[in-house]
């Protein structure tokens, strides 16, 4: 007899630890955002898929694009998949373009975490003390938002200062001031947190607390003097990778590090720098 077959039958359970669902932006030229990151998660074992929060026609960079804000989709969608019963191992969030779209996503994230997802926030608003070309001030408020539902966040330094209130300092921090800017961040509810592209005592870092344990560490790292567009997007998908198969944030952190680092160095000779790293061709070096 033939078994009928039934749409429950296909839903993605939230506790397979195995599905992902990216939250971001979706950029139409270069390596950047889900982009960059699918090919990673695929390779690390991990079934991912995708909510675009905006269509962007390609990286902020180039001075000028074009973006379709997806607010619209997300009110229907979020409903839809309540009823289908969709669910997630883990959830990464990236680019969120407004208020709105930030206490969708954030009520979502924090209704799949009650069920044990894990929920990953990539405060995406800058880097070298700079807000990216084009973003409102009140991205900042509605970032903070989403520290609120995160078991993991990872802003940049620019992005730390932004969502702290702190002055951006060119030559770097102490130790010290980095474990205040690590708790000034917890404040807005996030566990765990890490803080890229810093500079502590005088030497590039990451500085991290782990709620874990109740520890901070910082992990110093060498910097080339390249610049490509989407290495945050390779953090994150490596760092989530490592964190979803059992291992603890400082390893899992110095393994994204080094990770980017080696990307980076392989592509040292890239033509344009704002199209990202083209993930695919080094996947077995991660």
């Amino acid at each position: 007899m033939n078994r009928r077959i039934v749409i429950s039958d296909y839903i993605c359970g939230v506790k397979d630890n195995q599905n992902i669902l990216l939250v971001g932006d979706v950029v139409g030229m270069g390596t950047i955002g889900s982009t960059a990151m699918s090919p990673i998660l695929a390779y690390m074992g991990f079934s991912t898929y995708n909510l675009p929060t905006s269509l962007i026609s390609n990286n902020f960079g180039y001075g000028q694009y074009a973006m379709l804000d997806t607010t619209s989709y997300l009110r229907q969608t979020f409903p839809i998949w309540e009823k289908l019963g969709f669910g997630f191992g883990a959830i990464a969030t990236g680019f969120i373009p407004s208020a709105e779209q930030a206490e969708l996503i954030s009520k979502f994230c924090a209704v799949q975490a009650a069920s044990g997802a894990r929920v990953f926030v990539d405060p995406i608003m800058g880097d070298l003390g700079e807000m990216y070309n084009g973003l409102p001030p009140t991205i900042v408020e509605y970032m903070r938002v989403m520290l609120g539902v995160a078991d993991v966040c990872y802003p940049n330094y620019t992005e730390a200062c932004l969502l702290t209130g702190t002055p951006y300092k060119e030559e770097g921090v102490s130790r010290h001031e980095a474990c205040l800017m690590l708790d000034a961040i917890r404040v807005f509810g996030a566990k765990s947190v890490l803080i890229t592209s810093m500079k502590v005592d005088d030497k590039p870092a990451v500085a991290g607390y782990n709620a874990a344990d109740g520890g901070y560490f910082i992990i110093h790292y060498e910097e080339l003097p390249l610049f490509f567009s989407g290495t945050g997007d390779l953090f994150s998908s490596i760092l989530i990778g490592h964190i979803l198969r059992g291992e603890g944030l400082e390893p899992s952190t110095r393994k994204a590090v080094d990770g980017v680092y080696n990307l980076i160095r392989l592509n040292k000779d890239a033509e344009d720098p704002y199209k990202g790293i083209p993930v695919e061709k080094y996947l077995t070096i991660l």
